[in-house]
């Protein structure tokens, strides 16, 4: 299978407030890129939801940025495949494009 995806995703231990359809979620980032991120839970937003996220990073940098669910991962998965959901980010300017690459690069380093 080929992949689609226009930015290289990085692996991080990083955690998320992801807000939408009422619910408020607090989660790991299992991986991030410039055009989204996958977070790993076991109560997802149904696909096509828009919600909004926060990333911060111990260093001060901080992502605020609307978010879309583009794919859902349910809970019976092979080993090492966590359930959650695929964000595509919306919008971003380029402030916070800025920041989203300052906290990917650091993520780079630290792992």
């Amino acid at each position: 299978m080929s992949e689609n995806r226009k930015h290289a995703r990085v692996g991080t231990h990083l955690r998320c407030w992801c807000e939408g359809e009422n619910v408020t979620l607090y989660a790991r980032v299992a991986n991030l890129s410039e055009g989204g991120l996958f977070l790993r839970t076991s109560t997802p937003l149904a696909k096509g939801a828009r919600a909004q996220v926060r990333l911060s990073q111990a260093t001060d940098t901080e992502l605020q940025a609307q978010a879309t669910v583009v794919w859902l991962r349910g809970g019976e998965q092979p080993v090492g495949r966590p359930p959650g959901m695929g964000l595509r980010f919306e919008g971003l300017d380029a402030d916070a494009l800025v920041s989203l690459r300052r906290i990917i690069s650091q993520q780079q380093t630290s792992l």
